[in-house]
């Protein structure tokens, strides 16, 4: 793939006016050692055009991700490491990830290497085309059109994506992606809470943001296993679905009088 070409925008986030790099790509894992140096190489080579950093947030892993990690790091300026000392799961380990990051914007992937790195620049694109017209802030969601998961996985998502996007009116297809893009002030300023990643479309939505799905790439694990059940994701699902409902009705976005 050739380097991204990015036409010269303003950008006003002041993590990128400081020098730090346009993006910081924030990748939880947790027990992924096999997967680590196959990612970061395709990252390394998606954004070879692009300023930026990779964020690996070690999620209390069991296996030799800290070890394989630290050699990877050595020898990459452009990796950065932090590591939970117990899981506390993918939200949070986001979160931890997108704090430690400094790019202006950041691409959110799974660590087990079936969201595709490739796809990133498009979604930068996208986001810097979508602010220029207008309604911020922007959350570039990826959509699985092909997705290369079993039966029980595809199906349960399925019907979870369609009682969801029911319930909180987000509009999106495919809420599960790993594959997400957004500006990094904006994130932090949502509210923060267990499984938030399954929910980022219905909160930029409700502080008066868009969001924009885009066909992504999928591919088959390559090492391990998930370390998500579907009937798990479920069972907190519908608890946290509530949650958020509560967050949208609680909240009224205010419009900043220009001559006050």
């Amino acid at each position: 793939m050739s380097p991204m070409k990015i036409a010269p925008r303003p950008l006003t986030a002041p993590e990128f006016l400081d020098g730090s790099p346009l993006i910081s790509v924030v990748v939880p894992v947790h027990n992924e050692s096999p997967n680590l140096a196959p990612l970061i190489e395709k990252i390394g080579a998606a954004l070879a055009g692009v300023e930026h950093e990779i964020v690996y947030v070690d999620d209390g892993s069991t296996d030799d991700t800290p070890q394989k990690l630290s050699a990877l790091a050595a020898a990459l300026p452009a990796l950065v490491r932090v590591r939970h000392k117990s899981s506390c799961g993918q939200s949070a380990a986001v979160i931890t990830g997108v704090k430690a990051a400094r790019g202006a914007f950041i691409a959110t992937l799974d660590g087990d290497g079936q969201n595709d790195p490739d796809d990133i620049p498009a979604m930068l694109e996208a986001a810097l085309v979508a602010e220029a017209a207008g309604k911020k802030p922007v959350l570039i969601a990826g959509h699985r059109v092909s997705r290369i998961d079993s039966e029980a996985k595809r199906y349960g998502s399925k019907i979870a994506n369609y009682v969801r996007s029911r319930m909180l009116q987000d509009g999106t297809p495919d809420t599960g992606c790993g594959l997400k893009l957004f500006r990094r002030q904006a994130f932090l300023e949502l509210p923060h809470f267990d499984h938030i990643h399954r929910f980022l479309p219905a909160l930029f939505i409700r502080a008066g943001g868009q969001v924009i799905s885009v066909p992504v790439k999928h591919h088959a694990r390559a090492h391990g296993k998930s370390h998500y059940g579907t009937w798990d994701r479920l069972k907190v699902g519908v608890v946290d679905l509530f949650g958020v409902a509560w967050l949208q009705r609680r909240w009224k976005l205010p419009v900043i009088d220009p001559n006050p």
